[in-house]
């Protein structure tokens, strides 16, 4: 009963994780600017709000973010390096993304085996993945960071005050897909220590009975 409460846990924080992720890499709230300029609304609205993808400004206003398709030659040597910070997290998200439906069916397999060793192994390929989703988060930390001092090299301190720049909930439920992807590998640590503990539970009893 126990080893099959923490498998079942396993397999329901695995595919949260999943779900999780696929929203914050779809949606478009990674990094939200809040402009709180006097008589500036409507079509005059600078506030945006961006993802991995896009960026949307005003109201009904939105630009692809050109990561593979800008002309670098015509490009200032921050601005290249910025889209290469960029380049590495849209990729690097996305390949936890897959990743992370290879680890579900890993889980399912080891758990219906009851194998230890396939669990122990399962538990580690979660983890793996885990450090792909930290690491693209991470990345974007350093791009929104690099991209906001740019920002304030090119914006009077004047206008900066109206400014007010924050991190947006597609970026913290990112976070929580890798706090859910780590929560999985644990989980399934702890399954293949039960099978481990009640085999040798089994074989201890199977050798008094003789």
């Amino acid at each position: 009963m126990r080893y099959a409460l923490v498998v079942l846990t396993a397999g329901f924080t695995g595919l949260l994780s999943f779900s999780l992720l696929a929203v914050a890499i779809g949606t478009d709230y990674w990094y939200i600017i809040d402009v709180n300029k006097p008589n500036c609304t409507g079509p005059d609205d600078l506030s945006s709000h961006s993802g991995l993808w896009r960026i949307n400004e005003g109201a009904n206003r939105s630009s692809v973010i050109p990561s593979f398709t800008a002309n670098m030659s015509s490009l200032s040597e921050a601005d290249r390096h910025l889209l290469d910070l960029h380049k590495v997290v849209v990729i690097v998200l996305p390949l936890s993304l897959v990743l992370l439906v290879f680890g579900w069916i890993f889980g399912l397999v080891s758990s219906l085996a009851c194998s230890p060793d396939l669990l122990a192994g399962t538990a580690c390929y979660f983890l793996f993945c885990s450090l792909f989703t930290l690491s693209g988060v991470s990345i974007y930390i350093r791009y929104s960071n690099q991209a906001m001092e740019e920002f304030q090299r090119i914006v009077s301190p004047e206008n900066l005050t109206y400014v007010d720049v924050s991190f947006g909930w597609s970026f913290a439920t990112a976070w929580l897909s890798y706090s859910l992807e780590v929560t999985t590998g644990l989980l399934l640590m702890l399954a293949a220590r039960i099978i481990q503990v009640k085999g040798r539970y089994d074989s201890g009893v199977a050798i008094a009975m003789l």
